[in-house]
This record gives structure tokens, C-alpha cells and sequence, in this order.
């Protein structure tokens, strides 16, 4: 029997979303490879391959500041930086997910209380807005700082979060990494700090271009005794363990 056929002159039925459906799909398509796919390819890349120059250093090379950065594995940098680092930064570094939700809460707390504000961001979380975000404060930054903080941990491991971090962080106008300021600041290689200067990098860590290692002002020199008296804690501990492995 002949299938009955459409009387000339009538409509096909029109395809449900039509050209509004076609659109959404296509940002939604947009948005997974912007925020989730494109993110993750990165992050996995960066496993292997040292990444490159940053937003801030970009940001500081056009103020004029210069740039010197020398990237080294971890193996090459004395392990007495990492335990400073941790001391200063962030205690719990090898036990935490990439969030310290205990010094979130105290720092919200210090700040409600009206006093000077702090952070409670973690090491894996500033190695996150360095290496992949701007350093203005936003909630944009903030969400995708999350993102990328979770996706690191996850597919870097802590050993290189800390090699990562200890390369790219900021440690004095236009100088990037522990193996670029060991030279400029004490004529030595990074595998042969010593733990006073070690300490006092450490120390200079949140304002770098202020403070200043080579030619400590009181507050570093005060300040290194107490960081110097944590590292000895990090290290009988075992508590930057998770970076040596």
C-alpha cells in the first residue's frame, strides 16, 4: 500500500528548538571547552612541561621591572626552601586537597573582626592564580582559582605543585623563582641555600617588593626566627614529606 504523501503547498513541521536550541547548544558547547575541556588539556600539559611566562609577569615586564626567571626541578632546589615554604604558606600543605578549610575560617573570622585582612589560600591555590589567572581580586578569579586548584591537585601531585610554585612565584621586581633569586641575592646555586637564607625567603614571600632577603629590615630578621622555628617543626614532623617522595 502507497504511504500517503504531504498535499502540495503544506509545511514541513519545523525542527522543536529551532534556531534558539542551535545557539544554546553551541555556548554550552563553547562553555565546556572554555572552562572544563580547554582547562584540563592545560593543566595535563603542564604535568610534563614547564609553564610558560605568567599574566603578573607580563603585567610587571610592561611596568619596566625586568625579567629574570631559570627554572629548575625540585631535585635542585635545597630541600630546606620547601620546609621554609611550608612553614610560612602553608602548614598543612601535604595533608590538605588543595583547600585548608580550618585557616578559611579563621582568616574570615580575623577579617569580619575588622582587622588587617589575610588570606587563607593554600600553596596549591596560589600556584593555581599564578600560573593560570590574573592577581587582581574578582569572583571570576576566585571561581576558576578553584577550578584550577582541584584539577592541579589531581593531576599534578604535590611534589610538582611545589615545583611549580617554587618556579613561578614572584621574589623581587622582575626576579621569578627560587633558582633566579638565589643567585641574584646570595651568589649561590638553589641545591646549596642554606636554611637562614632559605628562611628569610620565605619570609619576603607576600610582599617581595618591599621586603627584601639579602639586606633584611627588623621585621624580616624578627619574622625568620619564628619561620626558622616552624621549618624545624616541618622537618622532625616529616610534614613536606609528600614533596620528596
Amino acid at each position: 500500500m502507497a504511504k500517503p504523501t504531504q498535499a502540495n503547498g503544506a509545511k514541513k513541521p519545523k525542527a522543536k528548538g529551532g534556531w534558539l536550541g542551535r545557539i544554546l547548544s553551541a555556548i554550552v558547547i563553547a562553555g565546556l571547552l572554555v572552562f572544563v575541556i580547554g582547562p584540563i588539556v592545560v593543566v595535563a600539559v603542564y604535568r610534563f612541561v614547564p609553564p610558560p611566562i605568567t599574566y603578573l609577569m607580563v603585567e610587571r615586564t610592561i611596568q619596566g621591572r625586568g625579567f629574570d626567571r631559570r627554572w629548575r626541578p625540585i631535585e635542585k632546589i635545597s630541600p630546606t626552601l620547601v620546609r621554609a615554604v611550608i612553614a610560612a604558606e602553608d602548614a598543612r600543605f601535604c595533608e590538605h586537597h588543595g583547600f585548608d578549610f580550618n585557616a578559611i575560617q579563621k582568616a574570615m573570622a580575623h577579617n569580619e573582626a575588622g582587622k588587617k585582612i589575610r588570606g587563607g589560600s593554600t600553596i596549591s591555590q596560589q600556584t593555581a592564580k599564578n600560573v593560570f589567572l590574573w592577581p587582581h581580586r574578582d569572583w571570576v578569579r576566585k571561581g576558576l582559582e578553584t577550578w584550577f586548584t582541584v584539577l592541579i591537585e589531581g593531576i599534578w601531585g604535590k611534589p610538582r605543585i611545589m615545583e611549580v610554585y617554587l618556579n613561578s612565584i614572584e621574589w623581587g621586581p622582575g626576579v621569578y623563582g627560587a633558582e633566579a633569586v638565589v643567585q641574584r641575592n646570595f651568589g649561590v646555586l638553589a641545591v646549596d641555600l642554606t636554611p637562614v637564607q632559605a628562611v628569610r625567603l620565605a619570609v619576603i614571600v607576600p610582599k617581595p617588593l618591599a621586603w627584601k632577603a639579602d639586606k633584611p629590615g627588623r621585621f624580616v630578621r624578627r619574622r625568620s626566627g619564628t619561620i626558622a622555628a616552624r621549618a624545624g617543626v616541618v622537618r622532625r614532623q616529616g610534614l613536606a614529606d609528600c614533596v620528596f617522595r
